[in-house]
Formats: C-alpha cells, sequence, structure tokens
C-alpha cells in the first residue's frame, strides 16, 4: 500500500477513534487487565478478495506499537470461508478495542476488491479494462481505488482535477460539444486527456470532430454501442457506462469497447464478512 493511501487511512483513523471510543472503552478497560497479552486471528467467512490488511495492522498498532502482526494472506489474495488472514498478538485490551475499526476498513476495502475481481472475470479474455468512478464514499477515495486495485481492475480519474470530463450539463452550457473542447483547450495544458460524454451517435460525431481523447457511450444500448464503434473506428479511446450489472459486462465488453466504467464497484459495496478471534 503506498504512502499515500495510507496518511489517507490514518486521518480516517482519528475520525474513527473519535465517534468509537469517545473517553474510552469502559466494558473492555473495566475487565481486562492492562498488562495481558493475547493472540488473534482475522478469518475470512465467505468467498472473496482480502483487501485493507495494512489498514487493519495501523489500526490496531495505533493501540499497541509492540504488536506482532504475521500476514498470511496479502491484499489481493482470493479467500475462502475458514482462511486465516492474518495471525497476530499484542495488548489484550488494544486487540478488543481495535477490532471494529480495523474490521470495518477490511470489509468494506475486501468487498470492493471482491466485485472488482467478479468484474474482471466478466471479461476475461476480452481486450477491455473495468475502471472505476468517482463515487467513493466521502473521504475514502484513496482507499476505495486502492480496493478496485487489489481487485484486478483499473482506476479512472482520481478527481476533477486530473482529467476533463465533458458532461451533459458543460455540453449545455457551452452550447455544444466543439466550443465545450475548444473553451477547455485553450486553457489547459496538451498533456492532459479530454474525455467527452455521449448519448446518441450524432453526439458520438461531434465528439469525433473536436479530436478528443476518450469518448464516453452513457447509457447506450448494446446494439447502438456497436454502431458507436464502428463510427468511430479507433479514432479515440472508447469508454462504456450506465447501468453496468455483472449480467451484461460481458456483452458491453464484446462491442469493442476499450473501457467499461462502473460506479458500483465503490458505491454499493456489500462489505466481505471476515471476523476476529482470539485464540490464546
Amino acid at each position: 500500500m503506498d504512502s499515500k493511501t495510507l496518511k489517507s487511512a490514518e486521518a480516517l483513523f482519528d475520525l474513527a477513534y473519535a465517534e468509537d471510543i469517545g473517553d474510552g472503552d469502559i466494558t473492555t478497560n473495566n475487565l481486562i487487565p492492562p498488562d495481558e497479552n493475547k493472540t488473534a486471528i482475522l478469518v475470512a467467512k465467505e468467498e472473496g478478495v482480502v483487501a485493507g490488511l495494512p489498514v487493519a495492522e495501523m489500526v490496531f498498532r495505533k493501540f499497541d506499537e509492540n504488536l506482532i502482526w504475521n500476514e498470511l494472506m496479502p491484499d489481493g489474495s482470493k479467500v475462502f470461508p475458514g482462511d486465516v488472514l492474518v495471525e497476530f498478538k499484542g495488548n489484550y485490551r488494544a486487540l478488543l478495542t481495535g477490532e471494529r475499526k480495523a474490521l470495518n476498513f477490511l470489509q468494506r476495502l475486501s468487498g470492493i476488491a471482491t466485485y472488482a475481481n467478479l468484474c474482471m472475470q466478466e471479461i476475461e479474455g476480452l481486450d477491455v479494462e473495468i475502471l472505476d468512478t468517482r463515487k467513493t464514499l466521502p473521504g475514502y477515495r484513496h482507499l476505495d481505488k486502492y480496493a478496485v486495485r487489489m481487485g484486478g481492475a483499473s482506476n479512472h480519474r482520481f478527481g476533477l482535477y486530473d482529467m476533463v470530463m465533458i458532461k451533459d450539463n458543460h455540453i449545455q452550457v457551452a452550447g455544444g460539444i466543439k466550443p465545450a473542447v475548444e473553451a477547455i483547450r485553450k486553457k489547459i495544458p496538451k498533456s492532459i486527456k479530454i474525455e467527452v460524454e455521449t448519448s446518441n451517435l450524432e453526439q458520438v460525431q461531434e465528439a469525433i470532430d473536436a479530436e478528443v481523447d476518450i469518448i464516453m457511450l452513457d447509457n447506450m444500448s448494446s446494439a447502438l454501442m456497436i454502431e458507436a464503434v464502428a463510427l468511430i473506428n479507433k479514432r479515440a479511446k472508447i469508454e462504456a457506462s450506465g447501468n453496468m450489472t455483472l449480467k451484461r459486462i460481458r456483452k458491453v465488453a464484446s462491442t469493442g469497447v476499450n473501457y467499461i466504467s462502473i460506479g458500483a464497484l465503490t458505491h454499493s459495496v456489500k462489505a466481505l464478512d471476515i471476523s476476529q478471534r482470539i485464540i490464546d
């Protein structure tokens, strides 16, 4: 996990600590002696792809800097019910107080990685990339996009600042695709890519004429996508977006698009079931 992602997780930990612990864990602190140590494991309870173990380790180390952490299945690993992900030893209070915060991170990120991996399985053998979107939980973008990569998919733009995306509202304000592209080109470096959202073949042709880098086919039927791909004829990269379900991905991938962006990778996460057990 890169330093930016881990730093982002540390900032989120501070928020999690404040909302969950407050003045202290009154249950654990009144039952467990302060100097007692225990060994625990994190166990997968369903099939999936694990992501977020470095974050879980960071959480526990916030409570016990002497924690012994033995990772058995690193991030990106395919796991099955009963698989032990990590065995770790530390202060008993730390293990209990840190548990929910660590699992909240780990289960969410593993859920994202798992769904991303399912999407990747649908496009096996086809020359297309699965992309995420900006539909991430506020504050979690570094982490959510990291989890997407752990599942085998790729990241789209990180934010509003690193790539131009001209959408329907921009087109309406500018008076069309061509004037929108021309206005932006005058003000940005040539190294920044320009993508335009289109919903019909007329707009696709406008985007081709404007010589944009990427043309998004937004909420088009598969049949219309095939027409659009033929019209573009490799003069721009092509992204398909909108209503991308697991059942539909392979059919869309077969139309000849280069990318399929899927908001559900991060906005509709089903957490992967993972539990902590004290074993000694």
